[in-house]
Protein backbone atom coordinates (compact mmCIF):
# COMPACT_ATOMS: atom_id res chain seq x y z
CA UNK A 1 0.00 0.00 0.00
CA UNK A 2 1.32 3.49 -0.45
CA UNK A 3 -0.17 7.00 -1.31
CA UNK A 4 0.68 9.62 -3.90
CA UNK A 5 -0.18 13.40 -3.92
CA UNK A 6 -0.68 14.56 -7.78
CA UNK A 7 -0.94 18.26 -8.85
CA UNK A 8 -2.11 18.41 -12.54
CA UNK A 9 -1.91 21.26 -15.14
CA UNK A 10 -3.06 21.50 -18.32
CA UNK A 11 -6.44 20.81 -19.75
CA UNK A 12 -7.75 19.12 -16.52
CA UNK A 13 -10.97 21.06 -15.79
CA UNK A 14 -13.99 21.58 -17.35
CA UNK A 15 -13.37 17.67 -18.95
CA UNK A 16 -14.56 15.58 -16.91
CA UNK A 17 -10.87 14.78 -14.93
CA UNK A 18 -12.83 14.39 -11.54
CA UNK A 19 -15.50 12.50 -12.96
CA UNK A 20 -13.38 9.86 -15.04
CA UNK A 21 -10.85 10.18 -11.23
CA UNK A 22 -13.60 9.10 -9.13
CA UNK A 23 -15.37 6.29 -11.58
CA UNK A 24 -11.78 4.50 -12.01
CA UNK A 25 -10.30 5.15 -9.22
CA UNK A 26 -13.67 3.21 -7.11
CA UNK A 27 -13.35 0.62 -9.85
CA UNK A 28 -9.73 0.33 -9.28
CA UNK A 29 -10.76 -0.24 -5.33
CA UNK A 30 -8.48 2.81 -4.38
CA UNK A 31 -8.81 5.30 -1.56
CA UNK A 32 -8.56 9.21 -1.75
CA UNK A 33 -10.18 12.75 -3.15
CA UNK A 34 -9.49 14.31 -5.48
CA UNK A 35 -10.86 18.60 -6.07
CA UNK A 36 -10.26 21.22 -8.56
CA UNK A 37 -7.61 23.91 -7.42
CA UNK A 38 -8.52 27.66 -7.90
CA UNK A 39 -5.33 28.05 -10.31
CA UNK A 40 -7.11 26.00 -12.97
CA UNK A 41 -5.27 22.79 -11.70
CA UNK A 42 -6.27 19.28 -10.41
CA UNK A 43 -5.19 17.77 -6.78
CA UNK A 44 -5.50 14.49 -6.40
CA UNK A 45 -3.99 11.96 -3.00
CA UNK A 46 -4.97 8.23 -4.22
CA UNK A 47 -4.11 5.75 -2.13
CA UNK A 48 -3.61 1.54 -2.97
CA UNK A 49 -1.55 -0.96 -4.22
CA UNK A 50 1.32 0.89 -6.51
CA UNK A 51 0.09 -1.03 -9.49
CA UNK A 52 -3.55 0.44 -9.44
CA UNK A 53 -2.46 3.85 -8.78
CA UNK A 54 -0.06 3.48 -11.74
CA UNK A 55 -3.42 2.30 -13.84
CA UNK A 56 -5.22 5.05 -12.42
CA UNK A 57 -2.70 7.29 -13.75
CA UNK A 58 -2.47 5.58 -17.13
CA UNK A 59 -6.37 5.75 -17.84
CA UNK A 60 -6.03 9.37 -17.05
CA UNK A 61 -3.37 10.36 -19.32
CA UNK A 62 -4.99 8.51 -22.01
CA UNK A 63 -8.34 9.99 -21.77
CA UNK A 64 -8.74 11.90 -25.33
CA UNK A 65 -10.53 15.07 -23.55
CA UNK A 66 -7.83 15.46 -20.85
CA UNK A 67 -4.27 16.80 -21.81
CA UNK A 68 -2.06 16.23 -19.09
CA UNK A 69 1.11 19.07 -19.60
CA UNK A 70 2.72 18.46 -16.57
CA UNK A 71 2.67 17.27 -13.11
CA UNK A 72 4.23 17.01 -9.96
CA UNK A 73 3.74 13.30 -7.77
CA UNK A 74 5.62 12.57 -4.13
CA UNK A 75 4.77 9.85 -2.05
CA UNK A 76 2.55 10.41 1.38
CA UNK A 77 1.84 8.67 4.03
CA UNK A 78 -0.55 6.01 3.74
CA UNK A 79 -4.20 6.91 5.97
CA UNK A 80 -6.26 4.10 5.40
CA UNK A 81 -9.09 5.54 2.90
CA UNK A 82 -10.56 2.84 1.27
CA UNK A 83 -13.04 4.96 -0.98
CA UNK A 84 -12.50 8.14 -2.97
CA UNK A 85 -14.64 10.98 -3.72
CA UNK A 86 -14.68 14.07 -4.52
CA UNK A 87 -13.24 16.97 -2.50
CA UNK A 88 -14.13 20.80 -2.05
Amino acid sequence: MMRRKYIFTGRVQGVGFRYRAYYAANHLGLGGWVRNRSDGSVEMEVEGPEEAIDQLFQLLDNDRYIIIENFSCKEIPVEGESTFFYKD
